[in-house]
């Protein structure tokens, strides 16, 4: 697992395994430079981890090798080689060509009045600058001890910025999921991309109480083990395993396995969750940091998630609490308004509007006659055919609705009070309050509109009695063209076994 460039070089290992040695690089033309500092350096270490060297006589033969080894740690580099100045164009060619910021460069020069060391410490981006005579053994433990403690510090901070850049593009894909269901298998993809594609991982949410015998059921899984969903989590990984889950939810944090790493999820309102996360290297101190952080941000994403789903669920019962009043006032049933609304969903859906504004049409369309509580109750459920004026009366509730609804400035409400206005408009510009046509009429308004109309006709009503199927279903075919929308009767026709099931569900 890994989050930067050689983070093994800047976590030690927690599972005893031997680190690899440090890559240094040195760069002159003089045989004997070389045997020397091999010699002089045999022996030493740091942070218990040896040197591996590597050897190049030219700037060009340099140049070859730095392509080819993005690992190596520190560069002696000396500056007279094939011309006076090629020790310093292979400091640019490290720095601007291979764009590597990473690299300790250490310059050892033999003729420092070529190369005079304030002109060269300030143009060009070294880290050191040794004329070889000053180098004794002593000096040169010093100087490299120096280099790799730079060179594992730049890399530690360039292996957390990257790291936190996988957690804050990851971390942004799961907040802004808008729903429970898929959550789990978007984590879980996420994780996938963050750690590696080849990683797999399952998803289980942990019930409060007593633990099944084989453990959490597993939830979303990725990788090569989706066929583990929905099956026991013990029943299905290897003991040592089992161990790190078990350990995981007793202490109630998160456990790294050598092969595998356990992510707890928590928090007081919800019951736990882990993520189980398999074939990966055992994690150093920067990664297991890192891990934890996006475990937390997807705990807060989760609860996020949860408080908006309930959010969601009272502003829905709400407003068909609200609905229902005025559907009551009329002696017309509750289920008459939650079935307009599912009905304009799945108009809505037909249509292709996306799952958001499906979802704002199924709960702002219950709203529709809301306008109802301001009709006298004469007016309003009058069994026989209305006067002139009882027509203009009951037509009010339109303006009414729309009036109430509108104060608000919650994007919801402002489709309900557009789809208050426009329920009563028809496709030929017959309708009521504008008179509108076609597409002048809002398309939420032409969705409820014909919902309402397909629903009460089916239904008991004060001055009726409900329609049989068969005789609903050639009344919106009639009308198909003057009162409704074309096309939202040919969907609705389309989907006609939808309607049965809804009036069967929500019956009256």
């Amino acid at each position: 697992m890994s989050f930067g460039p050689s983070s093994t070089a800047c976590d030690s290992l927690v599972d005893g395994s031997v680190a690899p040695p440090w890559r240094v690089m040195i760069i002159d033309d003089e045989p004997e430079v070389h045997e020397v500092t091999r010699l002089v350096l045999g022996d030493f270490r740091f942070e218990n981890r040896g040197l591996d060297f590597l050897h190049a006589y030219s700037a060009a033969e340099a140049r070859d090798q730095l392509s080819n080894h993005s690992d190596v740690a520190v560069v002696l580099l000396d500056v007279v080689m094939e011309s006076e100045q090629a020790g310093l164009e292979l400091v640019h060619f490290i720095r601007r060509e291979l764009d590597n910021p990473h690299i300790r460069i250490v310059l050892r020069t033999g003729q420092p009045g070529q190369a005079p060391e304030r002109e060269v410490v300030a143009r060009y981006d070294i880290n050191d600058y040794k004329e070889k005579t000053e180098l004794t053994s002593e000096r040169l433990f010093t100087t490299l001890y120096a280099t790799l403690r730079a060179y594992r510090d730049v890399v530690t901070i360039e292996a957390s910025r990257r790291g936190l850049e996988r957690v804050i593009e990851s971390s942004a894909a799961v907040f802004s999921h808008p729903s429970i269901p898929g959550f789990g298998a978007l984590v879980l993809d996420q994780l996938g991309g963050f750690l590696g594609s080849n990683v797999g991982a399952l998803y289980c949410r942990v019930p409060k109480g007593e633990p099944a015998p084989g453990g959490p059921v597993v939830k979303a899984a990725s990788g090569c083990y989706r066929d583990l969903i929905n099956g026991p989590v013990f029943e299905q990984l290897p003991e040592s395993a089992i161990k790190s889950v078990r350990k995981s939810l007793k202490k109630r944090h998160s456990v790294a396995g050598k092969d595998h790493y356990v992510l707890h999820l928590a928090d007081d309102r919800q019951p736990e969750s882990l993520l189980f996360v398999f074939d990966v290297e055992r994690p150093g101190t920067l990664d297991h940091q890192l891990l934890e952080i996006f475990c937390a941000n997807v705990s807060i994403a989760f609860k996020n998630l949860m408080l908006s789903q309930e959010l969601n669920e009272s502003q829905s019962e709400m407003l068909c609490l609200l609905a229902g009043v005025a559907e009551t006032r009329s002696l017309e049933t509750a289920s008459h308004v939650k079935r307009v609304g599912e009905l304009a969903a799945i108009l809505a859906d037909a249509y292709g509007l996306d799952g958001q504004e499906t979802e704002m049409i199924r709960l702002a369309a219950p709203l529709h006659d809301i306008g109802k509580i301001g009709i006298p109750d004469a007016v309003l459920n009058k069994p026989g055919p209305h006067s002139d004026q009882e027509t203009r009366t009951m037509r009010q509730h339109v303006r009414i609705g729309a009036e109430m609804l509108s104060s608000s400035s919650r994007p919801l409400f402002e489709m309900a009070a557009r789809i208050a206005s426009d329920h009563h408009e028809n496709w030929d510009g017959s309708g009521y309050p504008r008179g509108i046509a076609g597409e002048e009429i809002s398309l939420a308004g032409r969705i409820v509109a014909l919902a309402d109309v397909c629903d009460a006709l089916g239904s008991r009503r004060c001055y009726k009695e409900p329609w049989p199927e068969e005789r609903v279903k050639a009344y919106l075919q009639e009308k198909r063209g003057s009162k409704f929308d074309p096309k939202l009767v040919d969907l609705l026709m389309d989907r006609w076994s939808e309607v049965r099931e809804l009036r069967n569900s929500l019956p009256d």
